[in-house]
């Protein structure tokens, strides 16, 4: 649905007159998660007993993913934030797996009128979940569409945005202001990422093998950095692993790490999901219900960080990322692994071998 559209006029001459927000989605009810689960695994053979299973994190929160929610303040913000910057664009909002879907989004913006939108992806990097699999979204959505369906552009992807860093440094300062203070110079940081097949990773972008790693690694180095200073010490581990046990998936779990920190005499850690940008059920299940009783379990003091969500500077971050396209301002970049997701080719970030990534 658009939030208060008004007719696109000359101040964006690259010739964009609307905006489409593109998430990932999350039930809102109790009813709502079975239906929900089976659209995130379609296709991948997933038994009916593992998703009941798991919609019992679900229903833990009575259902409801916060993810939802946070669209809606993020698309308030927006709706702001380029109203200061005198981007005139109307804001649409679609998701992959629960409504409002981004089917339902571009055939509204096809009745609207629009003729060539941008699009804002809420995954920071490249892989192909976060990635190909929603240009593909995009694709199949123009078609439902049909005739008359918009373009739509996706923006690049923001691992390394001045924006984006200085949330998740904002995040991991308050999380180390609620240890008690004889902790805080002591605690480790430690950054989570949604674990992806090896052979997703190793197949995540045509330049150099391993990218979506690579970028997770940078983006926790960058807010390390950040907080603590050149060369800080962190560690960057992974969650929410799904699939076969025998098959190979990114490591270590963040469980797993937090023994071995404990083992090694660490007594206290900051969790920061940069992986992440907004929570959902993944993230406040993983992290502050399972993650959280591992560390009370080993006596570790833990504070888990805020993800980027809806915090100023990535409001900002997205408009200037909107920017770019309408003006061809200067990409911002603080990493050293070079922009990412600007005219991918056709073969970027290919589907994963569901043979090994189901399960």
């Amino acid at each position: 649905m658009p939030d208060e559209p008004e007719p696109a006029g000359d101040a964006n001459p690259a010739g964009y007159d609307a905006f489409l927000l593109l998430s990932f989605g999350g039930p809102e009810g109790p009813d709502d998660v079975m239906p929900f689960l089976r659209n995130v695994t379609r296709g991948r053979g997933i038994p009916e007993e593992r998703l009941a299973a798991v919609a019992e994190h679900y229903h833990h929160f009575h259902g409801v993913s916060p993810i939802n929610a946070v669209n809606r303040e993020l698309l308030a913000a927006l709706s702001i934030e380029f109203a200061e910057r005198g981007i005139n664009l109307p804001l649409y909002w679609g998701n992959r797996n629960w409504k409002p879907y981004v089917a339902d989004a571009v055939r509204h913006m096809r009745d609207d009128g629009i003729q060539r939108a941008l699009v804002f992806a809420t995954s920071a990097t490249a892989s192909y979940s976060a990635c190909r699999q929603y240009r593909g979204d995009l694709a199949q959505a123009r078609a439902v569409a049909g005739d008359g369906a918009p373009e739509l552009v996706k923006l690049r992807h923001f691992f390394d945005h001045p924006g984006f860093i200085a949330a998740n440094t904002d995040s991991v300062r308050a999380a180390l202001q609620s240890l008690p203070p004889e902790q805080r110079d002591l605690a480790r940081l430690v950054f989570t990422a949604h674990s992806i097949p090896v052979t997703m990773n190793d197949s995540s972008g045509p330049e150099a093998n391993g990218l979506y790693a690579a970028q997770q690694r940078e983006t926790a180095r960058l807010v390390a950095e950040s907080v603590r200073g050149p060369g800080a010490e962190f560690d960057l581990v992974w969650q929410s692993r799904t699939g076969r046990p025998d098959m190979p998936w990114l490591e270590p779990d963040v469980n797993d790490h937090l023994r071995v920190l404990a083992a090694n005499g660490t007594t206290s850690v900051i969790v920061s999901p940069t992986g992440f940008v907004a929570d959902h059920v993944e993230v406040v299940w993983d992290l502050d219900v399972e993650a959280r009783q591992t560390a009370a379990d080993l006596g570790l003091h833990y504070a888990r960080a805020a993800t980027a969500g809806t915090h100023p500077a990535f409001v900002v971050a997205i408009g200037q990322l909107v920017e770019e396209r309408l003006y061809g301002t200067e990409p911002l970049a603080l990493g050293s692994l070079g922009l990412c997701g600007i005219d991918c080719p056709a073969g970027c970030c290919p589907a994963p071998n569901r043979a090994v990534a189901a399960g």
